[in-house]
């Protein structure tokens, strides 16, 4: 992670991608959403979730 790369909370990501909380832990917790852990709180790198869509949609477009 380099310096500078923005951090959001699950809630973000919620409204981002237009899901649920439960649908955005069960990619945090298969791994297809990469995050890290502070302390208690869990943070999904911007890099992270914008790598995700571009996964998804070559996914959906093969």
């Amino acid at each position: 992670m380099t310096v500078g790369t923005e951090l959001l909370t699950v809630p973000q990501v919620m409204q981002r991608l237009q899901l649920g909380r439960t649908a955005v832990y069960d990619l945090l917790r298969t791994r297809q959403l990469p995050s890290l852990t502070l302390g208690r709180a869990r943070r999904i790198p911007a890099h992270a979730l914008t790598d995700f869509i571009h996964t998804r949609l070559d996914q959906e477009a093969a």
